[in-house]
């Protein structure tokens, strides 16, 4: 059976002038054109050609030997090229655009950005993208607590966090609490494993593990000393808000960090804030 929107391998049945209509080898359904130009040389009723299949510019069923950047079922990151009264067209690698509906997007879209999206056939039978990947991904990761992945955020809830598809396969959670600045829509992040759900899910950090993470903090509060002429009016009495607008950490981590940097001799702790030893 031909299957729209699949890379599959098809057999040259008959030739015309326009090209070779192909099938599979039991010659179900009706066959698919393989336009003239991209017919292999010496290629003979009976050869094997691996195509892809999708509708051309004039809706017509049609098989190409270029293949996509991704097929029907997959996820992948394709980018904005142009938009239009009903939806966007993404580059997708072939001569006619993928279409991606309003109503298939998630949060704000912008052209020449990169978002992750999903393949799939929609009601009028043709070939379209959703950013609604969720029901795309899969719970059975192969990672365990710690590990470190790259994934995209595909979603951004305020109340809830960042839906990151790790490896761009698997389904995964940024909790709001674990965020620390600002994320965007589409944005490649590296992720550490905090715990593996029983359902599959992955609960994910951004932040590094205890005593590197604490060095990383040192180091960010250390420079932005620097920048403010060697004082911060922040210390142990200060909002977790506070901490977060000026140095994007929490307060524990700054705590933490803080009590390093003290232990080291490099500031001094005051009731106004901490300085840096000159």
């Amino acid at each position: 059976m031909i299957r729209l929107g699949k890379i599959q391998e098809l057999e040259i049945k008959r030739f015309t002038s326009v090209g070779a209509y192909l099938n599979d080898a039991e010659g179900s359904g009706d066959d698919v054109l393989l336009p003239k130009s991209q017919i292999p040389e010496g290629a003979k009723i009976g050869d094997i050609i691996k195509v892809f299949v999708y509708r051309d510019s004039k809706d017509r069923i049609i098989s190409s030997t270029r293949m996509p950047l991704a097929q029907v079922g997959e996820i992948k990151k394709l980018t904005v090229i142009s938009s239009s009264k009903i939806g966007y067209f993404l580059d997708w690698g072939m001569e006619k655009d993928l279409f991606l509906p309003f109503s298939e997007t998630v949060g704000s879209v912008e052209k020449f950005k990169s978002y992750l999206v999903a393949l799939y056939i929609d009601k009028s039978d043709r070939l379209a993208a959703t950013m609604k990947v969720k029901d795309y991904l899969s719970t059975d990761a192969p990672y365990k607590e710690n590990d470190k992945a790259i994934g995209t955020i595909y979603s951004i809830n305020r109340d809830i966090g960042a839906f990151v598809a790790v490896d761009n396969k698997y389904d995964g959670l940024i909790q709001k609490k674990n965020i620390f600045g600002v994320l965007e829509m589409g944005e490649e992040i590296e992720v550490r494993i905090n715990k593996v759900h029983d359902d599959g899910k992955l609960d994910l950090s951004l932040r590094e593990r205890g005593y590197v993470q604490m060095e990383e903090d040192a180091k960010i509060i250390l420079t932005r000393l620097k920048e403010k002429g060697g004082f911060l009016p922040l210390n142990d009495s200060s909002h977790p808000n506070e901490i977060k607008k000026e140095l994007h950490m929490s307060k524990s981590g700054f705590k933490r960090a803080v009590g390093k940097l003290f232990k080291d001799g490099i500031i001094q702790i005051t009731s106004e804030g901490i300085n840096l030893k000159k």
